[in-house]
């Protein structure tokens, strides 16, 4: 199992800056990719941005130049850097690692098996 703990939300002005840190622990050798996500009230989550599997980044339009992702060492964290906050920006972020592990069956011997675990989430709230 993998858990993952965000932290840094907060309240800022439209304009203002914000980092987030997710900080993973457990089974890190078995993640494939991290990212952020978001839920605005009354709207269904959304991708943010995320790293892929093989490295490269993929990220929403709505915060393409404003926002950037990195992380240190190999999945021990994920980071989102948010710079020209808008109030569209609000929302709960959650931070999401996929994973994929090698389970031994009795029919088929060893096979990998694909899953997704997610953080409690940070409120991220941008006022105009």
């Amino acid at each position: 199992q993998v858990q993952l703990v965000e932290s840094g939300g907060a309240e800022v002005q439209a304009g203002g800056s914000l980092r987030l840190s997710c900080a993973a622990s457990g089974k890190l050798w078995s993640i494939d990719a991290m990212g952020w996500y978001r839920q605005a009230p009354g709207k269904q989550l959304q991708l943010v941005a995320t790293f892929v599997k093989g490295g490269s980044t993929n990220y929403a339009e709505s915060v393409k130049g404003r926002f950037t992702i990195s992380r240190a060492g190999a999945w021990n964290a994920v980071y989102l850097q948010m710079n020209g906050l808008k109030p569209e920006d609000t929302g709960v972020y959650y931070c999401k690692a996929e994973t994929e592990v090698d389970e031994d069956t009795e029919r088929y011997g060893s096979i990998p098996r694909k899953y997704d675990y997610w953080g409690q989430g940070t409120q991220v709230t941008v006022s105009s």
